[in-house]
């Protein structure tokens, strides 16, 4: 039982830090923020621009499409992290079910492109 909790001892140690640097840093800004709100600093503001219409106004649909592919490719890189920490030990099927894996990914996104998805007229 002593052994097992070694082996945890850098985790808790790493969660005792974080959470520690959190609360320092939090407290750190509330105590040293400058507090001078003006007209400006408190309105209304979204994506760059002040808020001007209903929240319930309906987006292009280029908007949706961009976070559909922004969705699909980082979907695409947390399955390659795993991928590539084990890739030492690896069959030569892992190898090319992510090959065929990447190459649909590949195969959509230009499909996407020539499609004009990602562009903003």
């Amino acid at each position: 039982m002593d052994a097992l909790l070694r082996e945890y001892l850098p985790i808790v140690i790493f969660i005792a830090i974080a959470i520690g640097l959190g609360v320092v840093l939090i407290l750190a800004a509330a105590v040293l923020a400058v507090r001078n709100p003006d007209a400006e600093k408190v309105s209304a503001y979204e994506c760059g621009f002040n808020a001007f219409d209903d929240a319930r106004m309906k987006f292009d649909v280029r908007f949706y499409l961009v976070s559909i592919l922004f969705i699909i490719f980082d979907l695409e890189i947390a399955f390659l992290f795993p991928w590539a920490v084990a890739f030492a030990d690896m069959s030569m099927l892992a190898f090319w079910s992510m090959m065929v894996f990447l190459a649909v990914l590949t195969v959509g996104f230009a499909y996407e492109w020539k499609k004009g998805a990602l562009e903003w007229e």
